[in-house]
């Protein structure tokens, strides 16, 4: 049986504690697993799926300097040393996997059942309630950064409403017998009807987005590492995002000269120039084949499948448990994991029936379960209920701003014309 494909490998150490001596090799991450070959007779020193990963750090010690851990069920710990070209752009990779892996709907089914599931399910929800409730206090704290924004603009709209009071004395004395113009009129109805203008299309929803994926990226031709971020895919463009979603790159439709498919979970993005280096990201993510079938419509000549993508398919095709045949290509990868067929003898039936039968979660890790969920249903709906506040005070906001500036353009002509 020929192993499963390798989505990445780097070259490093591998701690045997048993030996208690350090083994130089490769690791390689699969769809599934984490394995280390060492480098001299290729022997698999660790094969771990990544169901069974508790917790994934970037630790040092008087020891070991710049290591990376992986903490496994049953409190068993892996140290890999040496990593190159580096150990946070491995960090981000191995960590992206793995909670994409857990948050899958598919998870896998390996030979060997989890410890304990009911343990890794509390786990889970408990990192995804601390997320949240970050989320929640950043949440609050732009919320009220709105809101000082609204009552500053406020403040301002009143100002000017004063100027505006002073500016029409000195343009219309109290003496002078014609103290409303018609031209003043209209500009004034001219002016009001601009404002609305620009109220109404600052307003105004911006391009849809088809589909958002969460993503490890990096520019080509940079001394930057790979980090957290997110692919954006619109009607119109294409976005790379970091981990706060600041724009890093926006590709419109038209200037996207070229699309690498490497393998299902990563693709170079190009953009040529004359005369300055071309823009180049590549963007490695676990959810690829969701933008790769839109990306395959917007842009069908410029999606080129290189020899490593091949590679992978070919190794995939021999891999028990991968698709066959048929269906889309972006589906190879991306298929749900299925166990082989095992033929049990008569004697041990029921010894496997009585274990299928065994309960996975107990009934008090389903009622902690229960109880975690609730809260973090209650988190959700507030979070909820704070984004449409500020998506309503956004749009307020553009509204306030957009007919601030036309009345203190309004306001600088009328003091020009008095000078």
């Amino acid at each position: 049986m020929s192993q499963e494909a390798s989505i990445h490998s780097w070259p490093g150490s591998y701690y045997i504690n048993n030996e208690k001596r350090w083994a130089s090799g490769v690791l390689s991450l699969t769809r599934t697993t984490l394995r280390f070959n060492s480098e001299q007779n290729q022997e698999n020193l660790l094969s771990l799926r990544l169901s069974r990963i508790m917790e994934i750090k970037m630790e040092s010690s008087s020891f070991i300097f710049s290591a990376l851990t992986v903490l496994e069920q049953g409190n068993i710990k892996h140290w890999f040393g040496s990593l190159k070209p580096c150990r946070t752009t491995i960090y981000h990779v191995l960590e992206h996997f793995w909670r994409e892996r857990l948050l899958s709907p598919t998870e896998p089914r390996g030979a060997e059942a989890p410890l304990s599931k009911g343990q890794e399910l509390i786990s889970l929800i408990s990192g995804a309630q601390r997320r949240l409730e970050d989320t929640g206090k950043v949440l609050n704290h732009q919320g009220e950064q709105f809101d000082n924004m609204i009552q500053g603009l406020d403040k301002i709209e009143s100002d000017l409403t004063v100027a505006d009071k002073l500016l029409s004395e000195l343009e219309c004395p109290s003496w002078w017998p014609f103290r409303k113009m018609p031209w003043m009129c209209h500009q004034e109805a001219k002016s009001e009807a601009a404002a609305k203008a620009a109220c109404a299309k600052g307003s105004c929803k911006g391009p849809k987005v088809i589909t958002s994926i969460p993503a490890i990226v990096s520019r080509v031709g940079t001394s930057g590492n790979m980090k957290p971020g997110s692919l954006v895919v619109l009607v119109s463009s294409l976005e790379v995002r970091d981990a706060n979603g600041q724009l890093l790159h926006c590709f419109e439709k038209e200037e996207v000269d070229d699309i690498y498919v490497h393998s299902p979970y990563e693709i170079s993005v190009r953009q040529r120039f004359i005369g300055k280096p071309d823009i180049c990201f590549r963007i490695l993510s676990a959810r690829m084949t969701e933008a790769l079938s839109v990306l395959e419509m917007q842009h069908k000549k410029k999606v080129e499948i290189t020899r490593d993508y091949a590679a992978f398919q070919a190794t995939l095709a021999t891999t028990p448990g991968s698709p066959e045949g048929g269906g889309n290509i972006w589906s190879a990868g991306h298929g749900q994991d299925t166990e082989v067929p095992v033929e049990v003898p008569a004697g041990e039936l029921t010894q496997l029936q009585l274990h299928v039968l065994q309960p996975t979660v107990t009934e008090a890790e389903a009622q902690e379960l229960k109880q975690m969920l609730q809260q973090l249903k209650t988190l959700a709906l507030e979070a909820e209920t704070e984004l449409e506040r500020q998506d309503e005070a956004l749009d307020v906001l553009s509204c306030s701003t957009d007919r601030t500036t036309m009345n203190i353009n309004r306001h600088t002509r009328r003091m020009r014309k008095l000078l």
